[in-house]
């Protein structure tokens, strides 16, 4: 039986990412890494996204700038995504990078520039949110 916290975290983790990738990545966890899939389900999505404080647009919109700051393109790519279900929109992120831009320098901006057109291809050729 899981923790309300973990179901909590969970149900805001679909919210954001959508079932499909939640799904795989649950279903790809083995004996190695499944410790790490309750513990970020149950931590960040279950004790933080959950809190009271920030609007889960919000929380995308930190996420966007801090995995731009250390340079996570990987988790940019899917955050990109779950920022564009929370209701940020493209100009809103462009905002956020060239922001991180001043702040994080022209590399870390770049690059969170260079995935965005990526995921942003990947979602018109789905036929997803063009916001």
């Amino acid at each position: 039986m899981r923790s309300k916290t973990y179901e909590a975290g969970l149900a805001v983790r679909r919210q954001v990412l959508g079932d499909a990738y939640v799904d795989a990545s649950l279903a790809r966890a083995d004996d190695f890494d499944a410790p790490l899939q309750d513990f970020l389900t149950e931590h960040a999505w279950g004790a933080v996204w959950t809190r009271p404080g920030l609007s889960l647009r919000q929380r995308s919109l930190l996420n966007l700038a801090i995995l731009t700051a250390i340079n996570r393109p990987g988790e940019l790519a899917l955050h990109l995504r779950g920022a564009l279900n929370n209701g940020v929109t493209r100009a809103e992120i462009r905002e956020v990078f060239l922001h991180c831009g001043a702040y994080c320098g022209a590399p870390a901006a770049l690059d969170a520039f260079k995935t965005a057109r990526r995921v942003f291809a990947e979602i018109d050729a789905e036929g997803g949110t063009p916001a």
